[in-house]
C-alpha cells in the first residue's frame, strides 16, 4: 500500500475470555479482522493508483473484480471467512495458486483449513437496518442530552465500499501534499474531505484516519433542550458516558433531519437506559413504544432524581412546539 493511504491503526487493549490480550485499532479492528480491513484498504489504494500492495504482483488475479464484488455485496464482508468466500468465488476462474496466495497475503482462511460461511449474513435484530462501531466520541459533539455526532474508520469494510470518489482522491492528495509540506494545499483539501461528509483524524503518535461522519439521534428518549431547565445537565449526563468512548450504534433509520436514529451502546451498556434511569430524559413515547423505556422512566420518577425533582418538569416537544407558535 502507498505511504500516502497509510492510515495507521493506533492500538488499544482489552482482555480476551482466556484472560489473554487482544491488540485493538481506534476503528475497532482486532488482530481477527485486520486482513479484512487491509484487503478493503488495498483496494481503495488499488481504485486510485492502480497500483497492487508490494509482495502481492507475483499474484495475477484482478483487483477490479474484486473491487466491484466487493461494492455489490450487502453488506460487504467483516470476517475473514466472508471476505475469503468473496475472493473464492469472484476469482473462481484465477489458478488456484494465485486465489490461495492472495488469502494467505491477508491472513484469510483457505479453503482446506477453514469452513467458509457461503450463507446469508446474520440478520440484525427486527426494525434494525444495520449497525456500526465508532471511534472515540469527542466531547465537542456531544449536542445536548439526546443527540451526538461521531466518525466510523472508513477501514471498516462497510465504509471502505462506498467512499465517494472525489472523497477518496482529495485524501491522496491531502497525504501527499503534507508530505511535501504544503499545509495551505492539504488544508485546502481537507475542507473538502469535511464538506463531504468526512474527516481525517489524528491520534497519537500523529497517525492518521479517514472517517466518515453520522449524527444520531438516541432512539426513544427526548432529553431537555439545551435552553430548558435542565438541559445542561442532561447534556453534561451523557457527556459523562459516551466521551472518549468508541459506541456500538444500531440504527432503525433517519430522521427528517438527516440524523440517524439509533440504539447506542456504550462498554456492554445501553445509553438510553443509562439516561432514563438517571432522570436526564424523557421517554418519547411518540415514537417508541419499548415497554424497558416506560419502565425506566417510572423508575426515575419514583426515585425523584433528575429532571423528576421538579414537581411538573416542561415536556420538551411542548417547549418545541411553542417556540414554533412564537408563545
Amino acid at each position: 500500500m502507498g505511504n500516502a493511504l497509510r492510515f495507521l491503526y493506533g492500538q488499544c487493549c482489552k482482555p480476551t475470555a482466556a484472560g489473554d490480550t487482544e491488540v485493538l485499532g481506534h476503528h475497532g479492528v482486532s488482530s481477527a479482522t485486520v486482513g479484512v480491513s487491509a484487503l478493503a484498504q488495498d483496494l481503495f489504494h488499488f481504485e486510485i493508483t492502480s497500483q497492487v500492495p508490494e509482495g502481492l504482483g507475483k499474484h495475477v488475479v484482478s483487483y477490479r473484480k474484486l473491487i466491484e464484488a466487493w461494492r455489490e455485496a450487502k453488506p460487504p464482508p467483516k470476517t475473514p471467512e466472508e471476505a475469503a468466500t468473496l475472493i473464492i468465488r469472484t476469482l473462481k476462474k484465477h489458478h488456484k495458486a494465485d486465489v490461495e496466495g492472495l488469502l494467505a497475503f491477508y491472513g484469510l482462511p483457505l479453503p482446506h483449513t477453514a469452513k467458509l460461511n457461503v450463507g446469508a449474513p446474520i440478520s440484525l435484530p427486527p426494525g434494525i437496518k444495520y449497525e456500526f462501531e465508532t471511534l472515540p466520541v469527542d466531547v465537542k459533539a456531544i449536542a445536548d442530552g439526546d443527540t451526538v455526532t461521531v466518525y466510523v474508520s472508513t477501514t471498516n469494510p462497510r465504509e471502505s465500499s462506498c467512499i465517494p470518489s472525489d472523497v477518496r482522491m482529495a485524501a491522496v492528495q491531502r497525504s501527499e501534499a503534507r508530505a511535501k509540506k504544503n499545509y495551505a494545499e492539504a488544508d485546502a483539501l481537507h475542507k473538502r474531505i469535511v464538506d463531504s461528509g468526512y474527516r481525517v483524524l489524528n491520534f497519537q503518535n500523529n497517525e492518521e484516519i479517514l472517517a466518515r461522519k453520522y449524527r444520531i439521534r438516541l432512539k426513544g428518549i427526548d432529553a431537555p433542550e439545551s435552553a430548558m431547565p435542565y438541559g445542561k445537565e442532561a447534556k453534561e449526563g451523557l457527556t459523562k458516558i459516551v466521551q472518549g468512548k468508541s459506541l456500538r450504534v444500531l440504527v432503525y433509520g433517519e430522521d427528517r433531519y438527516g440524523r440517524c436514529v439509533g440504539d447506542l451502546h456504550c462498554n456492554g451498556k445501553f445509553v438510553q437506559e443509562l439516561m432514563l434511569k438517571k432522570g436526564f430524559a424523557w421517554h418519547y413515547t411518540a415514537y417508541d413504544q419499548r415497554s424497558e423505556l416506560a419502565k425506566w422512566e417510572k423508575e426515575a420518577r419514583a426515585k425523584r432524581v433528575g429532571l423528576w425533582a421538579s414537581s411538573n418538569p416542561e415536556k420538551p416537544w411542548e417547549w418545541r412546539k411553542n417556540k414554533r407558535e412564537g408563545r
